[in-house]
């Protein structure tokens, strides 16, 4: 029996994004399936009983929830393709604590910057801006945050970069000004296939962010 692999996730999704780029690195076929938030299906519910959350691997009947962990363990068990994570220990820890960095801090300072009342949208981006300069610190002057290729941290950080792109459009916020490194890092990225395909549409992104602030009422 051939190997099955599923994948469910959210299209905009910048987590189930990070799987959907480590799969395609690797070159794996599966299957995906894009699930309605609002009315969740049973199978998610099923596979996943603890967080109900997207995204969830499944991989021969076996779930793995966590988009971090997901992308860890697809490393780890296509380990004969491309690898992820650095071979050495102390690069490893690093690369966890970073991409934990980027689920903890970065992704709550994007929030915020997205839905925040206009008299603390400054501080929002402020706070934004600090984070980004402290992962431009890490990449320093290597063309990935895995060095001369494609790493765990790169793949944990580009997701957002759709909802970066949007800040532009949508929020009349723009980054590179004061983030060149990693707008550039982005560029450099979005030229890999295993990512540019793994994006949803720019203002499919916008749009769909702008109807949840008016639905929250954050216009």
């Amino acid at each position: 029996m051939a190997d099955e692999v599923i994948l469910l996730d959210f299209w905009p999704s910048p987590f189930g994004m990070r799987a959907r780029i480590a799969l395609a690195e690797k070159g794996i076929k599966y299957e995906y399936r894009d699930e309605d938030l609002e009315n969740k299906s049973r199978f998610l519910l099923q596979v996943n009983p603890v967080h109900k959350k997207i995204p969830v691997l499944i991989d021969n009947g076996k779930p793995i929830c966590e988009s971090l962990i997901i992308v860890q363990y697809i490393d780890e068990v296509w380990k004969d393709k491309c690898l992820l994570m650095p071979s050495d220990p102390y690069k490893r820890a690093q690369a966890r604590f970073w991409a934990d960095f980027v689920d903890n801090k970065l992704y709550h300072c994007g929030r915020r910057v997205w839905f925040s009342k206009a008299e603390d949208k400054e501080e929002a981006c402020k706070e934004l801006i600090e984070c980004l300069k402290l992962l431009e610190g890490e990449l320093g002057n290597k063309p990935y945050f895995g060095g001369e290729t494609l790493g765990f941290i790169d793949v944990a950080l580009v997701p957002f970069n759709s909802w970066f792109c949007s800040y532009e459009t949508c929020e009349n916020f723009s980054i590179e000004p004061h983030c060149p490194k990693i707008v550039a890092w982005a560029k450099r990225c979005m030229e890999k296939e295993s990512v540019s395909k793994s994006f949803p549409d720019h203002q499919m992104v916008c749009d769909l962010a702008l109807q949840w602030k008016k639905k929250l009422g954050f216009e």
